[in-house]
């Protein structure tokens, strides 16, 4: 039996996290948060006291990382050497390093051989920066999601307010627009769509707008009952 792989990229703040998993929920697929790969790693090497130019130290730390994708209550965790460290990813500063990490090519290396892996054993839906281009080269939908910075930054900062951190929208729009060129400028696995992926702009759109839009998207090239 073939599996359905799904790959979603985009920019940071389009939304893709929550409407994979929305999605994946719904399709009864597999949940790959790549970006919660990077992120695990970023706080790993943040909590060893290395600097995120420190390319040499973190590569060498690289070996004690073991990271883990859990489904507990339902939901998709994600554990970094037995902790669940699903909420303190999720901030500004592991943001940044996740951009720091993500662009160093034995950490793209060392997470590349896991993410293909998953896909092999499942139906996944796996969203990131690179998955449609580098990860996932033959997945059935391949999907760019995109939106205006504004409009990111505006998603991210309420996300933020409502976990309780104190952050100011210019200073989200600032990182979102700086982690854009660093993402979008590395040499390893740059973010780019997919010579045949679908491009798809949700400024604008509400939760459900978005969720209907790539859920035909996805019925129509899989020819999948969603």
């Amino acid at each position: 039996m073939k599996h359905i792989n799904i790959a979603i990229d985009g920019p940071s703040g389009a939304g893709k996290s929550t409407l994979a998993r929305l999605l994946a929920q719904e399709l009864q697929f597999i949940y790959v948060d790549t970006g919660a790969m990077y992120r695990a790693v970023g706080l790993y090497m943040a909590r060893a006291g290395l600097k995120n130019h420190d390319v040499e130290g973190i590569v060498r730390l690289l070996p004690c990382v073991r990271i883990e994708l859990r489904y507990e209550n339902g939901m998709q965790e994600i554990f970094l050497n037995g902790e669940n460290v699903s909420r303190a990813i999720r901030t500004e500063e592991a943001s940044r390093w996740a951009s720091d990490v993500s662009a160093i090519p034995q950490v793209r290396a060392f997470l590349l051989d896991a993410q293909r892996d998953m896909a092999k054993k499942g139906n996944v839906i796996m969203d990131g920066r690179d998955i449609g281009t580098v990860v996932l080269p033959e997945a059935d939908v391949k999907i760019f999601l995109t939106a205006s910075s504004e409009d990111r930054a505006r998603r991210r900062y309420e996300e933020l307010r409502e976990k309780g951190e104190d952050v100011v929208y210019e200073d989200v729009l600032r990182h979102l627009l700086d982690r854009d060129a660093q993402d979008s400028g590395r040499k390893t696995a740059p973010l780019r769509a997919a010579d045949d992926a679908i491009l798809m702009n949700t400024t604008g759109n509400t939760l459900e707008q978005s969720l209907g839009a790539l859920r035909a998207v996805i019925k129509e090239k899989t020819k999948h009952v969603v």
